[in-house]
């Protein structure tokens, strides 16, 4: 986060530092903002030109895509908006001494002037404020939220069912007990007994019925005739 901070001061600096050098002097007293974007590509001529189409504007853009790094924490966003600070400086320099022949540095006024140097400074302050960004990790992004999507689609326990021969403490009553509720939902009822069953032959505890009795048969097969007691 400090890093980031930091980082983001520094980048913004030097966009602020870029934007400015076009408004002073360049080179034998001639502004950046005199200066054409074409004529960094044709060669440098003398035609003045209007702010927004001279060396500002490219510039402009890097401070744009500054801001917009800054914001998204994208250091390739802001380490691109320093090389092209970098780069039109640059590119400036060569058709200078193209045209001129040579590029001094004189204190009175002649040859290379405070302007460059804030172009080239902003540029440098872009790529040292892109390499204190961290960034936002967007490699990590997808692995990280594939990981807590994993985790959402696990099934989570309410409470961890501790072995069966651990006396607990169970949620939410705290009474302890054995630990024999391991299921959120509620036991199924066992049908009351109502004894055995009469029609299972396995299951007959009372003696069966007799046969019925042969046609013709006098004696009664449930109370058979006793024998009259002797006198």
């Amino acid at each position: 986060m400090i890093r980031n901070i930091l980082g983001s001061l520094v980048a913004l600096a030097g966009a602020a530092s870029a934007v400015l050098s076009p408004f002073r002097d360049w080179y034998d007293g001639r502004a950046g903002r005199d200066y054409r974007v074409r004529d960094l590509f044709e060669g440098i001529t003398a035609t003045e030109s209007g702010v927004l189409v001279s060396i500002l504007l490219p510039f402009l853009f890097a401070a744009l895509l500054v801001i917009a790094g800054v914001v998204l924490r994208s250091r390739i966003a802001v380490a691109l908006a320093g090389l092209v600070v970098l780069g039109f400086t640059i590119l400036w320099m060569v058709r200078q001494g193209q045209a001129e022949g040579s590029l001094v540095v004189g204190g009175d006024g002649a040859g290379l002037q405070v302007g460059v140097v804030n172009a080239a400074a902003g540029g440098v302050l872009m790529l040292i404020g892109a390499a204190l960004m961290r960034g936002r990790g967007w490699g990590r992004g997808p692995a990280r939220a594939h990981a807590r999507w994993e985790r959402e689609r696990e099934p989570v326990e309410p409470y961890a069912a501790p072995p069966a021969d651990q006396v607990d403490m169970w949620p939410p009553t705290q009474e302890p007990g054995m630990s024999t509720h391991t299921s959120p939902w509620p036991e199924p009822e066992v049908d009351p007994y109502t004894g055995p069953d009469p029609h299972d032959p396995r299951t007959r505890s009372y003696p069966q019925a007799p046969p019925p009795a042969r046609p013709g048969d006098p004696r009664d097969p449930v109370h058979p005739p006793r024998r009259p007691p002797e006198g």
